[in-house]
């Protein structure tokens, strides 16, 4: 079992949660400090935070420095800062370990408001999954004020990122402007009633990724090798796809499309693909992100 704790209270008060939970059943707990290096003060940030979780008992303890590339990709320095995190909890966790995660209900909320901002979709909207291996967030049903409480009964001393506190980030503002001014004018449970629109939101999803599954197969097998010379495994029938209706289209092709190795896929992309299927008018290849080339020919889809 692995934690990533950042020094803050949500982080702090789950690695407490979880050696406490573990130790009857004799389950190590392994603390992971990702020191993003953004900061003066972050590499003593990461030793102190370090100290208390050797305090609270965890079995071993890491800190894992990262450099942030804030040029590579989309999302500015948030989204760098995320993705080179990840990578660094994912390959620092015990094999097979789940790592916990310290967001909660309020980082759900601010998720979902995200999510709706950018106009990407249930998906996004959806929010966070409690369960998506390697990662578990156990917390997303508690408050953040709980886990404040939680360090001070603990005699636990949580560390206050700055970046928390700066307008330059949307979550930031999201969390400190948009989300109270939402509580007032709708008399307060906002962020329960996002967190519970994306727990139904996921519930949703689950039922169509898995339509999706059976119907990608299925486009699958029906290519019959001798009409082209071109790999079963990469091609999709058409015909099988026509039936049904477009939402389960695209879904179909956002998995087939992200197993090819398309990165970045945004639903302009996903619709002009369906185009492909829904509105075919004999038009050529559809360039995607990665250099792909989607195109159809003879009631077949292929990328190249």
């Amino acid at each position: 079992m692995a934690v990533a704790c950042s020094g803050g209270a949500d982080s702090l008060a789950l690695a407490a949660a979880t050696v406490h939970c573990t130790a009857a059943l004799g389950v190590p707990v392994h603390g992971l400090i990702v020191d993003h290096q953004l900061q003066l003060e972050s590499a003593e940030v990461a030793r102190t935070t370090a100290g208390q979780l050797r305090q609270l008992g965890c079995a071993a303890v890491q800190i894992l420095p990262v450099t942030v590339n804030s040029a590579a990709g989309c999302g500015g320095l948030e989204a760098a800062a995320r993705l080179a995190r990840y990578q660094a909890l994912r390959a620092a966790a015990p094999p097979g370990a789940p790592v916990l995660l310290g967001h909660t209900l309020d980082d759900q909320a601010e998720t979902v408001l995200l999510g709706l901002g950018r106009g990407s979709g249930p998906r996004s909207v959806a929010g966070m999954r409690e369960l998506d291996p390697p990662w578990g967030r156990p917390l997303l049903t508690v408050r953040r004020a709980v886990t404040a409480a939680a360090c001070v009964a603990l005699r636990l001393q949580p560390w206050a990122d700055p970046h928390n506190a700066d307008p330059r980030f949307r979550r930031v503002r999201l969390r400190t402007e948009v989300l109270p001014l939402l509580e007032e004018v709708l008399a307060g449970g906002v962020a329960e009633a996002l967190a519970r629109t994306a727990e139904q939101l996921r519930e949703d999803l689950d039922v169509l990724d898995r339509q999706a599954s059976g119907l990608l197969a299925a486009a699958r097998r029906s290519v019959d090798s001798t009409d082209l010379d071109t790999d079963l495994d990469t091609d999709l029938d058409v015909a099988v796809l026509a039936s049904h209706p477009a939402a389960l289209r695209r879904r179909v092709l956002r998995r087939w499309l992200l197993d090819a190795g398309v990165p970045e896929l945004t639903d302009a992309h996903l619709r002009a693909a369906d185009d492909l299927i829904g509105r075919w008018t004999g038009q050529g290849p559809l360039r995607l992100p990665g250099a792909v080339d989607l195109a159809r020919t003879r009631g077949r889809l292929h990328v190249s």
